[in-house]
Formats: structure tokens, C-alpha cells, sequence
């Protein structure tokens, strides 16, 4: 009877349990919005046609808010600037102009032989008093600068001072209550941090790029005289340059300045000078309209490994003094060729570009404690410190 009973009990249970399952197999093939959403499911748009009743609505379930820089976008573009320069450019003279057959018959309708050259680029204004900072190339033998701020103002722009051998530019606006930026610190960055490139790429106007520092510190690209380029791979095109990298933070942090490009486009691999050596110019130039380095005269060239060898040298640190200016602050501090310097100051000296930039740091009239190696021995040579000489300008 029990036995029975049990057994009229299961068959029901199963029955029951076979509807649901197919009750729940037809509901989730056919009506599936009927059904609760599982935690942690994708929730897929629920869009409606447009009807009579109104526009086509589309609706998504609430969730976290993505990823953005919006608020370092906002913070950092109204100091950022479009830079139009224009310059005359003279033609060279034809010989039939100085011919007075020539000149007698078409005198009067001698062709123009001086023309406008235009260029575009970028520039950050880093003071509410109209300071605007930028590449030196940008500005370089312009006529006329004309700077567009981001709420479409134009406003004529005159450099207050230039740094060729950093790549940089002093403008000053006519103009107060800017918006000028927030600064970084370069010193700070490391590689895989989130950066953002502002400019006006290719005149199209102002354009925001992201991406990462790919690397540190980067010299020997022959760009600039003096180089410590933050590399970055965030998309910089020609029409960036003196044009700003920020921080996630909507931090100035460096100055975009050049690409690597076979096609003249980016390919992921941008160069700017770190904010560190942007200040230190802006300074300068501001306080005195030039930038003042220290020079003690000399002419050096890498420690390779077999120069390391025949010095007698533990490994390829240093820098190697291949000459000597004669009457200059080394000579007379009694250094030669051959040795072999190691420390400025205190710092040492890892290559041939890190020791310009300790020496550009010193302030020229300064003492300054050097160590050299000569013969395998360390020595001490105290030389006082002289002002670096303007490079010579470049012929038009």
C-alpha cells in the first residue's frame, strides 16, 4: 500500500517537473524578455521601430560608466592654441630680369618674385598674462603669427624669446585672464602611463590622441642639441608640434615636437620634450628674453668597448675628451685628451649626452668639480665654468 503510494507520488513529481523544464525551454527560446536577467549576463539593447507613437527609442539597463578622459580633455584644451605663421619668401632672380631688352618690354609687368609661405602648428599657453609656449620651428622666421585660442578668438602673437638648441619658443599674447594650464611633472612619468597628445594635426583643427609613454630619456636622435625625449605612441601628426602631452590628469607633461615617419604620417611613435626642461626655458626666457648654459670647451665621443679596453677602463661609463679648447675654461682647469670624465658635480657622467646636459645645467662663473680619469688614475680638475655660445643660424 505504502509501496504504492510512493510510487504515484514519484510519477506525479516527474510529470510536473518534465512541464516545467519544457515550459521554461519554450519561454527562453520564444519570449526571453519574460525571464529575468542572470548576474554578471550581457544585457542586450532593446530597440523598438519607429512608429506613428515617435522616433525609434533605444534603451540599455544601467551599468558601470566606461572608461574616459573627459574631465582631463576639458581641463587641459582651453589652454592649448592653433599657431598660422607666415613669412616672405623670395624667389631667386631670373637672369632675364636683368636684361634692359627684357626689363624695356615687360618692365611694368615683372612678375612678383617675393611670395607667402604659410605653416600651422600648435602652442600651450602656460600663463593667465598671455605666456604661450612652443617649438622653436614652428615660429622660426615668421613674419607673422597669428594664434587661434580653442573659443575660436584670434589674437596676433610676438616671441619674447627662442631656445633652438631645446627646439622651444616664448609668445606673448596681447591679453589677460587665459586659461593656462596645469603643470605635470615629467620626472614623475613612467613607462605604460596613460597620455594624451593635443593639437591641430594637419590644420584640421584641435584633435585629442591617447595612448602610452612607450619609453624614457630618449637621445641620439640628432633632433635637437639637447635631448631627453618622452617617447609616446599616441597618434602625433604634423601640424602637433608645440602642441600638448598631458597626463590622465589633464597635466601638461611635455611639449610634442617630432615624429618617426617614413610616410610623414604617425606611425606610433612620437617624441616631447618633458615639461622639466619646458620650464626651465620658459623661465629664462621670460626673466632675461635668452637662455643662458654653462660650456667648458671641450669635444667629446662615446666609450665604446674597445676604447674601454685600451684606457684601461672597468666598463663604457663616462665620456672621452677628444679635444681641448685651447684658452678655454678645461684647458685651464688642466684637462686633456684622453681623459676620460666621470662625474660633474658630484653626478655621474653615463654618456657623452648626459654630460652636455650636466655642463648646460651649471651656471656659467660657477665653480665646478669634475672627475676625470687619466692613466687609470681618478683626479679632481676644479674648472670654472663658461657661458655656452649661441649656435650659429642657420643660412635661409
Amino acid at each position: 500500500m505504502i509501496s504504492s503510494l510512493m510510487y504515484r507520488l514519484w510519477l506525479i513529481f516527474s510529470q510536473a517537473a518534465t512541464i516545467a523544464v519544457a515550459a521554461l525551454f519554450v519561454v527562453s527560446t520564444f519570449r526571453p524578455e519574460w525571464l529575468p536577467p542572470r548576474a554578471g549576463a550581457q544585457v542586450p539593447l532593446s530597440i523598438t521601430q519607429p512608429s506613428s507613437a515617435g522616433p525609434m527609442q533605444v534603451a540599455a539597463r544601467a551599468g558601470p560608466a566606461p572608461a574616459s578622459y573627459y574631465d582631463a580633455v576639458q581641463r587641459a584644451t582651453p589652454s592649448v592654441v592653433n599657431i598660422f605663421t607666415s613669412k616672405e619668401v623670395r624667389a631667386p632672380r631670373h637672369p632675364l630680369l636683368n636684361d634692359p631688352i627684357f626689363r624695356r618690354f615687360f618692365g611694368d609687368q615683372l612678375p612678383d618674385e617675393a611670395q607667402r609661405a604659410a605653416s600651422l602648428g600648435s602652442g600651450v599657453i602656460v600663463s593667465s598674462s598671455g605666456y604661450v609656449l612652443t617649438n622653436h620651428h614652428v615660429v622660426e622666421a615668421a613674419d607673422e603669427i597669428e594664434v587661434a585660442l580653442a573659443d575660436g578668438k584670434k589674437l596676433l602673437a610676438k616671441v619674447v624669446g627662442n631656445d633652438p638648441e631645446t627646439d622651444l619658443a616664448v609668445l606673448r599674447l596681447d591679453a589677460q585672464n587665459l586659461p593656462a594650464i596645469g603643470f605635470g611633472s615629467s620626472d614623475a612619468l613612467r613607462v605604460g602611463d596613460v597620455v594624451l597628445a593635443i593639437g591641430n594635426p594637419f590644420g584640421v583643427g584641435q584633435t585629442v590622441t591617447s595612448g602610452i609613454v612607450s619609453a624614457l630619456g630618449r637621445t641620439g636622435l640628432g633632433i635637437n642639441t639637447f635631448e631627453n625625449f618622452i617617447q609616446t605612441d599616441a597618434a602625433i601628426n604634423p601640424g602637433n608640434s608645440g602642441g600638448a602631452l598631458v597626463d590622465a590628469a589633464g597635466n601638461l607633461i611635455g611639449i610634442n615636437t617630432a615624429i618617426f615617419s617614413r610616410s610623414g604620417g604617425s606611425m606610433g611613435i612620437g617624441f616631447a620634450i618633458p615639461v622639466s626642461t619646458a620650464k626651465m626655458v620658459l623661465e629664462q626666457i621670460v626673466r632675461s628674453g635668452s637662455v643662458t648654459r654653462g660650456w667648458i670647451g671641450v669635444e667629446v665621443q662615446e666609450v665604446t668597448p674597445p676604447v674601454a679596453e685600451s684606457f684601461k677602463l672597468d666598463g663604457t661609463r663616462g665620456a672621452l675628451i677628444a679635444g681641448v679648447l685651447r684658452g678655454g675654461p678645461a684647458d685651464k682647469a688642466g684637462i686633456k685628451p684622453g681623459d676620460v670624465l666621470l662625474e660633474v658635480q658630484g653626478k655621474p657622467v653615463a654618456d657623452p649626452a648626459a654630460m652636455l646636459n650636466l655642463v648646460a645645467a651649471l651656471a656659467p662663473g660657477s665653480a665646478a668639480t669634475m672627475k676625470v680619469k687619466r692613466q687609470g688614475q681618478d683626479m679632481d680638475a676644479s674648472v670654472t665654468v663658461g657661458r655656452r655660445p649661441k649656435p650659429q643660424a642657420r643660412p635661409e
